[in-house]
């Protein structure tokens, strides 16, 4: 498929090390740049909410938080919960 509409990735950084992890996750943002749609799961939260328009934060399957990349990664929720930050910025 050369100009796919949407790309699904599981973990696709998952493996690798940290310079190819980044490179993974800096081809997503350029394919995202051409008006492919990406649904990823990846576990490199901070890499990843920088570069996404939408994000889901799901906790033992259900959604409990969800907006733009951003705001998320400024939630006091998740920076305690998934990012190891005990206080407040």
């Amino acid at each position: 498929m050369a100009k796919p509409r949407l790309l699904m990735l599981d973990e696709p950084s998952l493996g690798l090390s940290p310079i190819l992890s980044n490179k993974v996750i800096h081809t997503c943002e350029d394919i995202r740049k051409t008006g492919t749609t990406i649904l990823m799961v990846e576990q490199k939260v901070t890499e990843v909410l920088k570069i996404v328009d939408k994000g889901y934060v799901l906790q033992r399957g259900r959604i409990i938080m969800e907006g733009k990349g951003e705001e998320l990664l400024k939630s006091d929720m998740i920076r305690k919960a998934y990012l190891g930050y005990k206080g407040a910025r």
